[in-house]
C-alpha cells in the first residue's frame, strides 16, 4: 500500500530536519506515543496506544533511520505489531527550501499482514493521513515557538 503526502512548515529546514529526528520532539508529537526509546544509532523502539475508528490499540515498533543527507532527506524502516496484525514498510522524508520555509514531501509502501490487511486501505489510509497530520500540526507548533 502506497502513502504519501506534504507539508509546509515556517521554519527553516535545517529547524525543521534537527526536530524531525529529535526523540524527544518525536515522542511529544507522535499522536498516542507512550514510549520511544534509543536502542541503537538511529535506531529506536516504541509503543503507540492508536484509536482511530477500527485501528485500536497498543502497537510496539521498530524504527531504523538511514541514508541520512542532512538537512535534505532520509528514509525510515518501519516494523510494528499490534492486536489487530503487523505492518513493515520503507519511506522516505525530503524537506525542501520554501520561501524562508520548508516544504516535507513523504512516501513510503507499507506492508500490512492480519485483520489490518482485511479491513484494507480504505481504513488503514484515512487514519495514516490523520496520524501524519496531527504530528506534523504538533512538529510545526514547536519548531515556530523555538525560533
Amino acid at each position: 500500500m502506497q502513502l504519501s503526502g506534504e507539508h509546509r512548515f515556517t521554519a527553516p529546514r535545517e529547524r525543521v530536519y534537527a526536530f524531525m529526528l529529535d526523540p524527544e520532539t518525536l515522542k511529544a508529537c507522535l499522536p498516542g506515543c507512550e514510549r520511544l526509546e534509543q536502542v541503537g544509532e538511529d535506531a529506536y523502539e516504541a509503543t503507540m496506544k492508536i484509536g482511530i475508528g477500527m485501528i485500536k490499540g497498543t502497537f510496539n515498533g521498530k524504527v531504523q533511520i538511514s541514508d541520512k543527507q542532512e538537512p535534505s532527506s532520509y528514509r525510515m524502516l518501519v516494523e510494528g505489531k499490534g492486536p489487530q496484525g503487523q505492518v513493515s514498510g520503507e519511506g522516505t522524508l525530503e524537506l525542501l527550501e520554501d520561501a524562508g520555509g520548508t516544504l516535507v514531501k513523504w512516501g513510503g509502501d507499507a506492508n500490512v499482514r492480519g485483520t489490518l490487511a482485511r479491513i484494507g486501505s480504505r481504513v488503514i489510509q484515512p487514519a495514516a493521513s490523520t496520524i501524519v497530520g496531527q504530528f506534523f500540526k504538533c512538529l510545526e507548533s514547536k519548531a515556530a515557538s523555538d525560533v
